[in-house]
């Protein structure tokens, strides 16, 4: 949620006007699409990553406020927690040598960055979740002192009415309280944006759900939270819990949480924003001047900030977006799935699997989603953060065979999806030397079935063996990844365990 948003308080008026606002939105966007008022392709790709300040001791470092002021640039921002950083890339035009340009501007961006994080005794860490986090570190005193964290955080507490409970059973259990939202900033990610016309929305945005699992079992690298061992992927889990809104009644009663995978294939934009309204109250009923009906009657483009708002507090896994450029409103399919890191050769080989294969998909004559269950697509989603590269999924049968099997994630991306996004990339341009370095990251991984969580799970099972605490195994575990990350080859190639004996002390 980018929105800048000032600290106040709302009444009951307040709720009310926001609501019937959020409606006026919803019909400006239908005229928009009716009018056919959006830009055309540009084919462009847009990449957000959230970023972890990490101590030479591995530990979290409250300090993003002083590395922001020394890095001086509008590229970074803050994001929820003091411990937290997000690096924004300029859109690109899917084509060419892309993913090479993106991948030296990440590294150039954050080797200037991580320099001056060492002004003040901080490095820069692109992980999923840090395993050094200790509930101490996400409390409400440690969020990033920003009016709009602060806001929300009051506003999603108040809707909740009593403390978060977080349960999470995967190799270990992990069960405790919060009184705020503050644990969902343990969860970095990585954001893929793709600019779509309104045609193609749903295409895509389809194909993007039903590869959200593969995603998932080839990026996962969260596997630890409070000294635990969860899911391979625990950010969805404790995304989910940290900011539910639900207390266990409302649960019960099937009401949808604000974090979500969503229910339904859908057929156009329209779906999403509108499910977004009618299922979800407004956290921050904030409305402006604007009539976005007022405004289409003029001939002009609404800003629709409403339901810009509001759709930033809905937190899907693949997330609609409505934007203007140049006077232009068009939309973007924001995949939030990844997380962040191990490095930036795989942060970029995952984005181009995922061009690949969501261009590949959306264009298939018999689409997947018509041979797919969406209970299948959101199964195949949790399976993949429990057992990340060793998860196994239902998946159309291939041929003329129908119904659905079970396959390994390993196999189904190896044989079938990789070939797809080699396909999906030719059909962008992107030059085949790009193409081929990046899948074949990819293809590694699949063959060595070697993630960034199972590298952190082993080598923290190493410095266990090693005589090591479970404190200092995970502080070991995360300064060795640090070190590895800068290093810069891809984490497949990573040697499991700690480069030397550690002394027991």
């Amino acid at each position: 949620m980018g929105e800048k948003v000032e600290a106040g308080r709302f009444d009951l008026s307040d709720r009310q006007r926001y609501r019937e606002k959020l409606q006026r939105c919803l019909t400006g966007l239908e005229r928009l699409l009716a009018e056919k008022r959006f830009d055309r392709p540009k084919n462009l790709m847009g990449l957000e990553i959230e970023l972890n300040l990490v101590g030479a001791d591995g530990m979290p470092k409250m300090l993003n406020a002083q590395v922001l002021e020394r890095i001086a640039s509008r590229d970074f921002q803050t994001e929820l927690a003091m411990f937290n950083l997000e690096v924004n890339i300029a859109p690109h035009r899917l084509g060419g040598r892309v993913f090479d340009r993106l991948a030296e501007e990440i590294r150039t961006s954050l080797a200037y960055a991580d320099r001056k994080a060492g002004e003040v005794d901080a490095g820069i860490a692109m992980i999923g979740i840090l395993p050094t986090l200790d509930r101490d570190d996400l409390v409400s005193s440690n969020l990033s002192a920003v009016d709009r964290y602060a806001l929300l955080n009051e506003q999603i507490v108040a809707a909740r009415g009593e403390d978060f409970t977080l349960d999470i059973d995967g190799v270990e259990r992990l069960t405790c309280t919060s009184k705020s939202i503050a644990p969902e900033a343990a969860c970095t990610s990585v954001q893929l944006h793709l600019q779509v016309t309104p045609d193609r929305f749903a295409d895509v945005w389809n194909a993007a759900q039903a590869v959200t699992a593969a995603q998932i079992a080839l990026g996962a690298n969260a596997p630890f939270l409070f000294g635990r061992e969860l899911w391979r992927e625990s950010r969805p889990p404790l995304f989910q819990q940290s900011t539910d809104t639900r207390p266990p009644e409302l649960q019960a009663q099937g009401v949808r949480p604000r974090t979500w995978f969503g229910e339904r294939w859908v057929t156009s934009a329209y779906d999403l924003f509108e499910e977004n309204r009618r299922y979800f109250p407004a956290l921050l009923p904030i409305c402006d001047d604007e009539d976005p009906l007022d405004v289409l009657d003029a001939g002009g483009v609404p800003s629709l900030s409403e339901l810009v708002l509001h759709n930033g507090t809905v937190y899907r896994w693949n997330r609609p977006v409505y934007d203007i450029a140049d006077g232009v409103p068009h939309l973007r399919v924001e995949n939030r799935v990844l997380p962040a890191g191990p490095t930036v050769t795989d942060v970029i080989a995952n984005a181009a699997f995922y061009y690949g294969v969501v261009r590949a998909l959306a264009e298939e004559p018999r689409p997947v989603w018509h041979r797919l269950p969406f209970e299948a697509a959101a199964a195949n989603f949790e399976a993949a953060c429990r057992h990340g590269i060793d998860a196994r999924f239902e998946w159309p049968r291939r041929g003329r065979l129908g119904g659905t099997t079970e396959v390994d994630a390993a196999v189904l991306v190896r044989d079938e999806l990789l070939p797809l996004a080699e396909a999906g990339l030719d059909a962008w341009g992107v030059e085949p030397a790009d193409r081929d370095l990046y899948l074949g990251v990819i293809e590694e991984r699949c063959r060595r079935r070697v993630n960034g969580a199972s590298w952190q799970a082993a080598t923290f099972h190493r410095a266990l063996e090693a005589g090591l605490s479970r404190e200092a195994a995970l502080a070991a575990t995360t300064r060795r990844y640090v070190e590895l990350m800068r290093e810069g080859e891809p984490v497949h190639l990573w040697p499991v365990g700690l480069p030397e004996p550690v002394p027991l002390s």
